[in-house]
C-alpha cells in the first residue's frame, strides 16, 4: 500500500507539473498576443512583468525569446542587444537571430551578417531560411551585390520565400544594370499577395527608367499611386521617387519636385519624410531657380514632423542663397522643436557645423549635446563626438579636445587614426610632450602610415615654432633629416626661414637661403607662405619699394584666395601711400574684381572698392562709389541689395533724401534677404526722423516704419531693439515723454526673455535714455531702478550704470537696506 501511495503521489506531481507548464505556456501566449495584433508595446509590459518573477531557466528563456521579438517589433533594437547579451541565451539559435535582427535595424550590417550566416549553416534550424534571406539583405546593404545574388538564388526555389527572393534579386539586377536578368525574374514570379504584385509593378517601372523610357515609367508609377490599395508603404514611396526620377530624365526637375511636394503636403507625418525631404533637396539643387514657396508654407503650418523637416531644408536653401542669418534662425527654431525623433539628429549636426564655420564654437558644442539626446545611430554619434572635439580644439581648449579625441580612438571607431592624430596635435599645442609621444606610439600600433607619422613630426616643429619654443629649430631640422623625401620638407624649410626672420636681430641672409631651398620643390602651402615671407624679408632688408610692390602684386596674382591676401593688400596700399599714390588702395580692389569676374571674390572686391571711394568723403569719390555699387548690383550676386543700401547712404550724405528713399523702396520690394530689408526699412525710418526737423509729421511716419521693423518678435533682437529705441526718440521729439519712456522700457523687458540671445548695445542706450527721462521728471527711485537693471546686465556700460546709480543715491538720499 505504501508503494502504491508513492506511485500515486508521483503521478499526481507529474500531472501537476504538466498542468503548470501548460498554464505558463498559455500565459506566455496571452502576454505576447499583442505582437500579432500590431501593438508590441503592450506585450513588452506583460512579458517584462513575467520576467520579473523568479522563473526556472527554461521558462525564463522562453519569456526572453518572446520579449526580444516584442522589442524588435516595437523598434527598440538597442534594448534587444542588452537583453540577449546574457550568457544564458547568447549562443542559442533564436537569440542569434534576434540579435541579427537588432543589428540590422540599427544599420549595423557588418555585425548582423556573421550571425545570419551562422544560422544559415545550421541544417534543420527553423531560422535557416530566414537567416539566408537576412544574410543576402546585409550583403546588399554592404554593396556586395554579387554575393547577395548568390544568397537569393536558392531561395527562388523555396515555396515560402520564392517571391520575396525574386523581388530582391530583380532589384539587384536593376541596380547592377542587368535589364535582361531583371525582366526574366519579373516575368517568372507568381506573386500571391496584392502587396507583392504592387512591388513587382514598381520594379517594372524602375526597369523602364533604367532603359531610358521615362514616359512608360511614369504611366506605371502613376497607375500605382492612383490605386495604392494593398501596397506596402515602401512601395508607394518608391513609386513617388520613380515619377520624380522620370521627370528628371525628361529634363523637367521642376515637375519632379512637384510630385514629392504634393505627397509631403498630403502626408505631413509620413514615416519616410527624411527620405522625401532629402530627395526634394537634391531636386532643388538641380534646378536653376528653385521655388521655396512650399517650404515656407510648411514652416508656417503646425503639422509635425513636416514643419521641423521644412525648417531644416529651408535652412539649407537659405545657406545656399547666402542668407545665413535666416538659416540660423530656422535651425534655432528646429532645435527648440517638440519633435524628438532620431531623424532630426543629422539636422542638429548640420547646425553645429554651421556654427563652427561662423566660429561660434560654444554654441556648436551645446547643439551637439542636444543632438545626443535624440539617440542618434552609432555612426552619427561618432560624427557628433568628432565634431564636438574639433570645436573644442578650434576654441583652443586643447586639453579637453585631445581627451575627447583619445576617447573616440579607444572606442574602436573607424575614425580612430584621425582622432589619434588630432589628439597628438592637441598635446603639442599644450606643450605636453609625454602625452604627444604616447598618442604617437598608439598611432603607430594602429598601423598609421609613414606619411601620418611624418605629418605629426612636422606638426611638432611647426607648433613649437608658432610658440617661439627654442626646440623648434632642432625639431624641424630633425624632421628634414628623418624624412628627406617627404614633400612637406619645403614647409619645414619655410618655417625655419620664418624663425630666422623673427630672430632678434633678424637673420635675413639665413632666411633667404631657406626660402631658396624651399622654392626648389614646394608644396602649395610652402609656396604660399614662402612668397608671403619673401615680401617682408625684402622690405626689412631696405630694398627698393618697387621690388616690394612687385612681390606683393605677384603674391596677389598667385595666391588670391590666401588668408594672407588681405594683409598683403594692406601692405601694398601702405607702400602706395608712402609714394603719395593715394588712389591705389581703391585701384587694387578694382583690379582684383576685373581678374575674378562673376564670382564672389570679384563681387566683394567691387563692393570694397566702392567702400574705399565712399570713405574718402570727397564729392567726386562719392559719385565714383555710387557707380561701383551699381556695378555690384548689376552682377546680381549676394551683395547686390547691400550695395543698393550703401547707395542710399551716399544719397543721404549728398543731401538727396528722396533719392535715398527710392533706393530703400527698391530693396524693400525686391527678393532681398531679411537682413538687407531690415537695413532698408531702418534707413527709411531714419530719413523720416531726420526730416522731422522741417516737418514734425515725419516723426509719425518714422514711428510707423519703426513699428513695422519691431513687429516681428522672431527677428534678431538687435533689430527690434534698435527700432524701438528710435521710435522712443521720435516720441520724445513729439513731446510724448510718457510713451517714449514706455517704449524705452519695452526694450529692457524684452531682454529678459529666455529664448533670445542677449543684445546690449541698444539695451544700454534705451536704459540710459529711460533713466534720463525719469531724472528730468525728478523720478529718482524709478531712475535708480533702471540703473540697477543696467548695472546687473554685466556688459560694457555696467560700470557706468553703477557709478550713476551711486551718485543718484548719494545726491537724493536713496538708501537701501
Amino acid at each position: 500500500m505504501s508503494l502504491k501511495r508513492r506511485i500515486g503521489l508521483m503521478c499526481l506531481m507529474s500531472l501537476l507539473a504538466q498542468s503548470a507548464r501548460a498554464d505558463f505556456s498559455n500565459e506566455i501566449s496571452e502576454s505576447s498576443a499583442p505582437i500579432a495584433d500590431g501593438v508590441p508595446e503592450v506585450a513588452l509590459v506583460r512579458l517584462q512583468a513575467l520576467l520579473n518573477n523568479n522563473l526556472p531557466e527554461a521558462e525564463w528563456q522562453a519569456v526572453v525569446e518572446k520579449l526580444a521579438e516584442a522589442q524588435i517589433a516595437a523598434k527598440q533594437p538597442e534594448n534587444t542587444l542588452v537583453l540577449l547579451a546574457d550568457s544564458r541565451v547568447r549562443e542559442l539559435s533564436w537569440a542569434k537571430f534576434w540579435r541579427a535582427q537588432a543589428f540590422a535595424s540599427l544599420d549595423r550590417w557588418g555585425e548582423a551578417l556573421p550571425l545570419y550566416e551562422q544560422l544559415a549553416n545550421e541544417e534543420g534550424s527553423p531560422f535557416r531560411t530566414a537567416a539566408i534571406f537576412g544574410a543576402a539583405e546585409m550583403l546588399r546593404a554592404l554593396g556586395r551585390r554579387d554575393e547577395a545574388l548568390k544568397k537569393f538564388t536558392p531561395l527562388i526555389h523555396d515555396k515560402e520565400w520564392a517571391t520575396r527572393a525574386q523581388l530582391r534579386a530583380a532589384e539587384l539586377y536593376i541596380e547592377t544594370g542587368d535589364a535582361a536578368g531583371a525582366r526574366r525574374l519579373l516575368e517568372e514570379m507568381e506573386p500571391a499577395s496584392v502587396a507583392e504584385r504592387r512591388e513587382r509593378r514598381v520594379l517594372r517601372g524602375r526597369l523602364e527608367l533604367m532603359q531610358r523610357r521615362p514616359e512608360r515609367a511614369i504611366g506605371i508609377f502613376q497607375g500605382l499611386l492612383k490605386r495604392p490599395e494593398g501596397a506596402a508603404h515602401s512601395t508607394l514611396i518608391a513609386a513617388v521617387f520613380g515619377v520624380a526620377e522620370a521627370q528628371v530624365q525628361l529634363k523637367t526637375p521642376e515637375i519632379a519636385d512637384d510630385v514629392i511636394e504634393q505627397f509631403i503636403d498630403r502626408h505631413p507625418a509620413d514615416p519616410d519624410l527624411p527620405l522625401l525631404f532629402a530627395r526634394l533637396d537634391e531636386l532643388y539643387r538641380e534646378e536653376h531657380k528653385p521655388s521655396r514657396n512650399e517650404l515656407e508654407r510648411w514652416v508656417r503650418t503646425p503639422e509635425q514632423p513636416r514643419r521641423t523637416f521644412a525648417r531644416w531644408y529651408l535652412a539649407r536653401f537659405e545657406i545656399r542663397a547666402g542668407r545665413r542669418e535666416r538659416a540660423r534662425q530656422l535651425f534655432t527654431d528646429l532645435r527648440h522643436t517638440g519633435v524628438k525623433s532620431q531623424a532630426i539628429a543629422p539636422a542638429l549636426l548640420e547646425f553645429a557645423k554651421f556654427e563652427v564655420e561662423d566660429k561660434h564654437f560654444d554654441e556648436a558644442i551645446a547643439i551637439l549635446n542636444d543632438a545626443r539626446s535624440f539617440h542618434p545611430t552609432p555612426s552619427l554619434l561618432t560624427q557628433i563626438d568628432f565634431l564636438s572635439a574639433r570645436a573644442q580644439y578650434l576654441a583652443r581648449r586643447f586639453g579637453r579636445a585631445s581627451a575627447d579625441f583619445e576617447q573616440i580612438a579607444r572606442s574602436g571607431s573607424p575614425w580612430a587614426k584621425v582622432a589619434l592624430f588630432n589628439a597628438s596635435t592637441g598635446w603639442l599645442q599644450l606643450g605636453d610632450h609625454t602625452r604627444f609621444l604616447t598618442d604617437y606610439g598608439d598611432l603607430e600600433k594602429l598601423g598609421g602610415d609613414e606619411e601620418a607619422r611624418a605629418d605629426l613630426r612636422l606638426e611638432e616643429g611647426l607648433v613649437q615654432a608658432a610658440k617661439g619654443d627654442e626646440k623648434a629649430t632642432r625639431s624641424l631640422q630633425q624632421f628634414i633629416h628623418d624624412f628627406p623625401k617627404n614633400p612637406r620638407v619645403s614647409e619645414a624649410l619655410v618655417s625655419l626661414a620664418e624663425l630666422a626672420f623673427h630672430a632678434s636681430p633678424p637673420r635675413l641672409d639665413e632666411a633667404r637661403k631657406y626660402l631658396t631651398r624651399a622654392a626648389e620643390s614646394p608644396t602649395a602651402a610652402a609656396a604660399e607662405r614662402g612668397d608671403y615671407l619673401d615680401i617682408w624679408v625684402e622690405e626689412s632688408s631696405g630694398g627698393n619699394e618697387a621690388k616690394v610692390i612687385e612681390l606683393a602684386k605677384r603674391f596677389l596674382e598667385q595666391h588670391g584666395n590666401s588668408p594672407f591676401a588681405p594683409e598683403v593688400r594692406m601692405k601694398l596700399a601702405e607702400l602706395y601711400y608712402r609714394r603719395q599714390d593715394f588712389a591705389n588702395a581703391q585701384t587694387q580692389f578694382e583690379l582684383i574684381a576685373q581678374q575674378t569676374p562673376g564670382n564672389s571674390l570679384g563681387e566683394q572686391a567691387l563692393f570694397f572698392a566702392a567702400e574705399s571711394a565712399m570713405s574718402s568723403m570727397g564729392e567726386h569719390s562719392l559719385d565714383r562709389a555710387i557707380v561701383l555699387f551699381d556695378q555690384v548690383v548689376r552682377q546680381n550676386g549676394a551683395l547686390r541689395w547691400a550695395a543698393r543700401n550703401e547707395q542710399a547712404v551716399i544719397e543721404r550724405k549728398l543731401g538727396k533724401p528722396k533719392d535715398a528713399l527710392a533706393l530703400y523702396d527698391e530693396v524693400l520690394k525686391s527678393d532681398a534677404g531679411p537682413s538687407e530689408k531690415r537695413e532698408a526699412l531702418c534707413g527709411k525710418g531714419d530719413i523720416f526722423f531726420e526730416m522731422g526737423t522741417t516737418d514734425p509729421n515725419n516723426y509719425q511716419r518714422a514711428i510707423e516704419i519703426y513699428d513695422q521693423l519691431a513687429s516681428d518678435k522672431d527677428e534678431p533682437i538687435h533689430w527690434r531693439n534698435q527700432a524701438l529705441f528710435k521710435k522712443g526718440l521720435c516720441l520724445e521729439k513729439k513731446s510724448e515723454r510718457a510713451n517714449a519712456l514706455a517704449t524705452f522700457y519695452e526694450i529692457l523687458e524684452e531682454d529678459t526673455r529666455p529664448d533670445r540671445r542677449r543684445e546690449l548695445f541698444w539695451y544700454y542706450k534705451a536704459g540710459f535714455n529711460a533713466a534720463r527721462l525719469l531724472e528730468e521728471d525728478s523720478k529718482w527711485e524709478s531712475a535708480a531702478a533702471i540703473y540697477e537693471k543696467l548695472a546687473a546686465a554685466g556688459g560694457s556700460r555696467s560700470e557706468e550704470a553703477k557709478a550713476r546709480l551711486t551718485n543718484l543715491r548719494l545726491e537724493h538720499f536713496l538708501w537701501t537696506d
